[in-house]
């Protein structure tokens, strides 16, 4: 940890903002807002704006380009301060948390929240940014639970998930997929190329050759004669639907137990308190 690294630097800040793609709550202008007017609160200048776009709340350090280019601007600015709107911008894990605060620390600056909970450097300040870090990481596991549910009761329905694929058309339900004759022929002309050992542009060419186009009238691409090949039914498909279906019951089970992290976690904590 470097010596004194606050004395110079308090009124210098690197702002750093996160929004993922499933966390609509606190845009990006509402973080930025929000940090603004804790910098003229606070009397800090922020030297320095840096964000990760889409990025998950649990993604490690080595998957953000905007942290790590916040980690570097730290030292540039020689900056005594990371800010973020609120803590759970930095992670919904307490294990990343906790490394993203260590790697403050040793670029010299602490890590500080703008709606202030748990910003001091006190026994009880660590105890409430633990207690919040827990809970963000909880809420992260009852959205999960909750989407593992939701897409095994559509597939336990035989409901579309996600986009159509190629070889079939959505049902006048607008929810069930049935077959398309058109798309299967190309899927059936392509899956017969493959066997003749062609490489996947190889066998793109001969579809476009043979004037089979995608449902944009364009080419295929390799990476779609790939896609293609592998939702179409054939050997193997059936096991990996099934793989597929028990890993989504294990991440349910895994999260549903979820509810009894708060218990556990207080008792962790209360357990650590000096007696």
């Amino acid at each position: 940890m470097p010596k004194h690294p606050f004395r110079r630097t308090r009124c210098t800040a690197v702002a750093y903002l996160r929004a993922s793609k499933d966390e609509q709550r606190l845009s990006r202008h509402a973080q930025r807002t929000s940090i603004e007017s804790w910098a003229t609160r606070e009397g800090v200048r922020v030297a320095a704006w840096c964000t990760d776009q889409g990025v998950r709340s649990v993604s490690p350090i080595a998957e953000r380009p905007g942290l790590r280019e916040a980690l570097a601007a730290i030292r540039e600015h020689r900056a005594g301060v990371l800010v973020v709107a609120r803590r759970d911008r930095i992670a919904r894990d307490v294990v990343v948390a906790a490394l993203v605060d260590r790697a403050v620390t040793t670029a010299g600056a602490r890590l500080v929240s703008a709606s202030g909970e748990g910003n001091g450097d006190s026994p009880a300040d660590a105890f409430i940014r633990t207690v919040i870090d827990g809970a963000a990481q909880y809420e992260h596991g009852l959205i999960r639970a909750r989407t593992c549910a939701a897409l095994a009761a559509k597939r336990a329905r035989g409901e579309r998930i996600g986009s159509v694929p190629f070889g079939f058309a959505l049902d006048a339900d607008g929810a069930r997929l049935v077959a398309d004759e058109r798309e299967q022929a190309t899927v059936a002309r392509a899956r017969k190329l493959r066997s003749y050992g062609l490489s996947l542009r190889a066998v793109a060419a001969r579809l476009a050759a043979e004037g089979h186009v995608s449902r944009t009238k364009r080419r295929f691409l390799a990476e779609q004669i790939a896609r293609m090949l592998d939702r179409a039914p054939g050997p193997g498909r059936a096991r990996r639907l099934d793989i597929s279906r028990r890993s989504e019951e294990f991440c349910f089970s895994r999260y549903e137990r979820a509810a009894d992290l708060p218990r556990h976690l207080v008792g962790f904590l209360y357990s650590r308190l000096p007696r």
